[in-house]
């Protein structure tokens, strides 16, 4: 017993748990310090917070691997020591290094708050950032795979077999993830050239919403009455859609009413002027009532309002639908669409017949 404590296995035992406790500690006590100086730039304090539970294991797992680097290579089992705490090592670092990419995503995010009321920059920097970090951290999990992989002798044989004999298998797996690799292409086109962002208006396939999540695959839309439409990315790289937020949030809407000719055009156009001014819907730019059309029975008139966003377009439009019919149906009441007919007396029948 006393030849297995003070032996070597007993003595790195006793410097692997030292290590642990001291690492520990250290990083308890040096935590706040890290986090105050930090505090200077957004990214980086993301970075520290983000990367914190990855640095708990790192340190230890580096001082371990160069305490097993200096004992004797001739030591029973050290090999599969280092083998082990090797690839333990490689997979904190992959870890670390996709928290730090999370931080950095995070950190620039809050150098470019949405709260604001034209917040047009900072969706395409939050879709840019997530987007691309995404991107970064599907390779790092994939290169932190392959480097385990190749700590393992047979898996490096079975990788050069595979690559050796990558002729129908190769065909086989590229046919399968091809709309996968489509997608994550489309991804890295939409991250750069930008056509959708989050919080954009979007009009898909007849439907209305705005995009709520882009992730390297597909984007959510969230439509208007609380559904969730999942659209792969490639869709939008392949089809035509509607982006009513491309440049700006600012929109134009329109609001038709068919009244009778009687209608003095000039009244309705006053009255629109008062409700768009009394409304917070409206944003000072067009408010204009023009005769689109005329038929027969009846003329259109066509009402075309502004607003800084699409849905105080939407709210805008239906006060002003709501408010001219009520005062069509106050001020003017005979001029409401309506049918004329010509009503003529029969002729009486001769005599005799």
């Amino acid at each position: 017993m006393e030849s297995l404590i003070f032996g070597p296995w007993g003595r790195l035992a006793l410097a692997m748990l030292g290590i642990v406790v001291v690492a520990q500690v250290v990083h308890r006590l040096s935590r706040p310090v890290v986090v105050r100086l930090a505090a200077f730039s957004p990214v980086v304090l993301a970075v520290v917070r983000r990367c914190d539970r990855s640095v708990q294991w790192l340190v230890p797992l580096v001082a371990l691997q160069l305490v097993l680097q200096g004992m004797p290579q001739d030591l029973p089992g050290l090999a599969a020591v280092e083998h082990v705490n090797g690839v333990l090592l490689i997979v904190v670092i992959t870890w670390f290094a996709t928290r730090a990419v999370s931080g950095v995503a995070d950190g620039v995010i809050a150098l470019h708050p949405s709260e604001t009321a034209d917040n047009l920059t900072a969706r395409r920097v939050y879709t840019q950032t997530r987007v691309l970090a995404r991107i970064t951290s599907g390779a790092m999990l994939v290169t932190g795979l392959a480097f385990v992989l190749m700590t393992f002798p047979r898996a490096r044989q079975l990788g050069a077999s595979l690559l050796a004999s990558a002729g129908v298998a190769g065909l086989v797996v590229g046919i399968a993830a091809r709309s996968v690799f489509s997608n994550l292409l489309a991804g890295l086109q939409i991250a750069l050239a930008q056509p959708i962002r989050i919080d954009d208006v979007l009009i898909v396939e007849g439907e209305w919403g705005r995009v709520e999540e882009i992730t390297a695959t597909y984007v959510v839309l969230k439509i208007w009455d609380e559904r969730r439409m999942v659209i792969p990315l490639g869709w939008f790289i392949e089809h035509p859609f509607q982006n009513w937020t491309r440049r700006s949030a600012e929109l134009l809407g329109t609001v038709f009413l068919w009244v009778d000719y009687t209608l003095p055009v000039d009244t309705i156009r006053a009255e629109a002027k008062r409700i768009c001014e009394a409304s917070p819907n409206w944003d000072r730019r067009v408010c204009v009532v023009q005769v689109t059309d005329s038929n027969e029975r009846a003329m259109q008139l066509r009402i075309l309002v502004s607003s800084v966003a699409s849905g105080p377009n939407f709210d805008l439009r239906c006060e002003l639908r709501e408010a001219l019919v009520g005062f069509i149906q106050r001020e003017h009441p005979q001029a409401f669409s309506r049918v004329r007919a010509a009503l003529v007396e029969p002729k009486p029948a001769p005599p005799g017949a």
